[in-house]
């Protein structure tokens, strides 16, 4: 059915109904239109059939509204049968039976139309309703917020299932309860009961908002902060008939804040503060200090050797020396004290209100009596060295800048110096550079004016026991402090390049000290060098090494590279390729520090290696600890399984000759044969076998 309307009054409403009249007799069917003609208010679109079969055959095409059926039809026993098969035809349809007079017809069909307009209407309002109470249920049902409705009285009357989780009460047992009772919530500071915001939304007919810090407490006693709204709910007439409720958990976006706000001044790894908490804590406590006439002290730490670590046992133990570091040095200081690891390897330690500058040297001297003693970690027992550099305010500056500046270069003064430990500012402030800066480049000046010299130290042919080899070690000869060893300078040339010129120079000093001792006379002298990862990596170290023997003139089989396990296996198959091009020139090529490392065997008995050389720190460990010689024993068979030359390091004792001895190395090295020595006295000592 369709409704057009024109107009605002009802009379001016034109209705159409689709009309299907059965009817055979003509007169009776033009009486029936003409009646129906003159309904103004409704308009009829007239179908007409004579027979029954056409009608159902019209009906099996389309809908109609309104079916009109004829008494005597000549394909239908009755009327009644006529009425029946129509009705199973259009279920819809209202269907009439006709009789003589027609004068009733437009007004039944007007109530009856206007009757099943409005049921329809209704249907379509239900099914409206019903469809938004649905929507309005799945919705409650799946949001994350929580939702409570009250009546005026402060009465329960709905949950959704968040409200049931958050509260702890079920929708059916909450209804009819006081809101109170189900929404139970208190002040986070004062533990008081909290006002609930329902009744004030109801009372002030407008929507309000929780306290800050509430807490809902469960049914079953748990707690949990929330945040939430409520809003009045209004009736048709515009009165208040009740509140609605929405509130949510915020106790996991509280953690997360905090633990945010934690990550931001402290260190994920080992937990201690940051340089930015460190900045603000040294900022108070130079106002402290200034305050109670006291003094600070900063105290730069660095873990000498600490990359070692991490290249033999992996970054996981290096992780965990770091946490065990962390925790010795929180172990060593005062409670009001802070602990920053400062990033990588270097940790600074802020000594807040001490009297004297002496309070910062006890520390220091705990600190390192603390690491005397291997520091066990996994199994692993590590001698961790550490320079230490000092700082005290206000002698060596004013501001948190000149403080850190002076511990930073403190601490690199003690690891390039003679000195046991620890710089002091203070007293060595005339002695040394003030910045990194400076310290690399005092490094690269000794480099330039020629203050780095080499030291040979013998090997020893374990089957005839003369010198069968010479390994360069080499030494910086500073001027102001004497021989300084590479552990204290190769960390600085590492980070700023020039370890690159400085293992070049070392190639071809050696390369040329072992021409000159051919043409002394002396026996095939193999050399020993070893090489770091910056210099094995360059993509023009094999065509320099290439140069260097042309321009010396020596055998490339007396030119004897090591690599540790960790240049190696850092690209293993880039290293296989430098090695064997190394490997066709003629070098001999050796694994130095073996059995420290991880490597992998597989690449082990691919790599082009000549000679094993077993690690000293095992070597050290033949006397107090039998496992380490059971380790020991393995890698010895390994390595004459490979067919590998064996070199022994370290061997310093009688138990420790003895030992190489019987395990049949064959050469062995270390302070019980000879210390390393310049080349005047090396040359005196191949003077003397001669």
């Amino acid at each position: 059915m369709s409704i057009t309307l024109s107009g605002a009054e009802p009379g001016n409403r034109t209705v159409t109904t689709d009309l299907l009249l059965i009817e055979t007799d003509d007169d009776n069917a033009r009486v029936i239109r003409e009646a129906l003609s003159r309904d103004r208010d409704c308009c009829f679109e007239i179908t007409r059939v004579r027979r029954l079969n056409e009608a159902l055959a019209r009906l099996a095409e389309s809908d109609t509204e309104v079916i009109l059926v004829g008494p005597d039809l000549p394909d239908s026993e009755s009327l009644g049968e006529s009425i029946r098969q129509v009705r199973d035809a259009s279920q819809e349809a209202l269907i009439l039976p006709l009789s003589g007079d027609a004068e009733w017809l437009p007004h039944t069909l007007r109530y009856v139309i206007q009757r099943k307009s409005v049921e329809a209407g209704l249907r379509a309002t239900e099914q409206a309703l019903f469809e938004e109470k649905e929507w309005a249920r799945v919705t409650l049902s799946s949001i994350g917020d929580a939702v409570i409705v009250t009546d005026p009285d402060g009465c329960v009357t709905y949950l959704n299932p968040m409200a049931e989780t958050m509260t702890g009460w079920a929708c059916e047992e909450a209804v009819g309860e006081p809101l109170g009772e189900v929404f139970h919530i208190i002040s986070g500071q004062t533990r008081e009961l909290a006002t609930n915001p329902a009744l004030y939304a109801i009372e002030q007919d407008r929507t309000v908002g929780l306290d800050a810090n509430c807490i809902l407490v469960r049914r079953d006693g748990e707690e949990n902060g929330i945040e939430d709204s409520a809003a009045p709910v209004h009736n048709r007439n515009g009165e208040v008939s009740g509140a609605v409720i929405v509130f949510r958990d915020i106790s996991q976006s509280q953690e997360m804040t905090r633990k945010m706000a934690y990550l931001a001044h402290h260190d994920s790894l080992t937990g201690l503060c940051n340089r930015a908490l460190l900045d603000e804590r040294l900022k108070q406590a130079i106002r402290l200090a200034q305050r109670h006439q006291k003094q600070t002290a900063l105290l730069f730490v660095d873990l000498d050797g600490f990359k070692r670590i991490n290249d033999t046992l992996g970054h996981a133990v290096g992780d965990h020396v770091l946490q065990a570091v962390a925790e010795v040095l929180s172990d060593c200081v005062r409670t009001t004290d802070t602990v920053c690891r400062h990033g990588g390897d270097e940790f600074v330690i802020l000594l807040t209100e001490i009297e004297r500058p002496e309070d910062a040297i006890q520390v220091a001297d705990k600190i390192l009596a603390s690491f005397a003693t291997p520091l066990i970690v996994e199994g692993h027992p590590l001698r961790l060295n550490l320079s230490l550099g000092i700082s005290v305010y206000p002698e060596d500056g004013d501001s948190t800048d000149a403080i850190f500046e002076r511990a930073d270069a403190a601490m690199y003064h003690a690891k390039i110096s003679q000195h046991p430990n620890y710089g002091f500012a203070q007293r060595d402030r005339d002695s040394w550079p003030t910045t990194r800066d400076c310290i690399d480049r005092r490094l690269a000046r000794a480099f330039e004016m020629g203050e780095f010299v080499l030291h040979y130290q013998p090997q020893i042919d374990m089957v005839t026991g003369r010198i069968g080899g010479v390994e360069v070690l080499v030494r910086w000869l500073d001027s102001e402090r004497g021989l300084v060893y590479p552990s204290q300078f190769m960390p600085v040339a590492e980070r700023t390049g020039l370890i690159i010129a400085i293992g070049r120079w070392i190639i071809q000093e050696a390369c040329r000290q072992v021409a000159v001792w051919r043409r002394e006379g002396h026996d095939s002298l193999p050399v020993a060098i070893n090489v770091s990862a910056m210099e094995f990596h360059h993509p023009h170290f094999v065509p320099f090494v290439r140069e260097v023997l042309h321009e010396t003139g020596i055998d490339p089989s007396d030119l004897e590279l090591e690599f540790t396990e960790s240049v190696l296996m850092h690209e293993p198959e880039l290293s296989m390729t430098h090695l064997q091009q190394l490997r066709d020139i003629g070098v001999r090529l050796a694994m130095d520090d073996f059995g420290s490392g991880e490597s992998s065997l597989r690449y082990l008995n691919r790599f082009p290696i000549d000679t094993l050389k077993i690690d000293k720190c095992l070597m050290e460990g033949v006397t107090a600890d039998p496992a380490t010689s059971v380790v020991l024993r393995s890698l010895v068979a390994m390595g004459k399984d490979l067919k590998r030359r064996l070199v022994a390091e370290g061997v310093e004792t009688a138990h420790q000759l003895g030992f190489v001895q019987t395990q049949l190395f064959d050469v062995a090295q270390g302070f019980r044969f000879g210390y390393p020595q310049t080349s005047e006295d090396f040359s005196r000592l191949l003077e003397k076998e001669h």
